[in-house]
């Protein structure tokens, strides 16, 4: 028996391309990775450089999930409040703005 769900070949897709685009990414790792953790969390930080400019690819080996920042983004983090950083780690994985059309 074999249970399958709609959506199941763009999801298989979308999980190669972006382990692909990772792999790419880490090709261009500057300088040693950076683990932060605590008993919540562990990240790993890597600088990457690409063809638009330096980035740090931030990863969850625990839950798989990465992201790339650039430099603006990561000051853009400077300019929140702990409300709205409290608001991200209250609803992981969900976005904090609805979808606009």
């Amino acid at each position: 028996m074999s249970l399958t769900w709609e959506g199941e070949e763009e999801d298989r897709r979308a999980a190669e391309q972006a382990a692909e685009r990772r792999r790419r990414l880490l090709d261009h790792a500057v300088g040693d990775p950076i683990v932060i953790a605590n008993e919540f969390a562990e990240i790993r930080v890597v600088c990457v450089q690409t063809r638009n400019g330096t980035r740090l690819l931030i990863d969850s080996p625990k839950t798989g999930q990465w992201i790339t920042v650039d430099p603006l983004e990561l000051e853009a983090l400077t300019w929140q409040n702990t409300a709205t950083l409290s608001a991200m780690v209250g609803h992981p994985f969900r976005p904090l703005l609805a979808d606009t059309p």
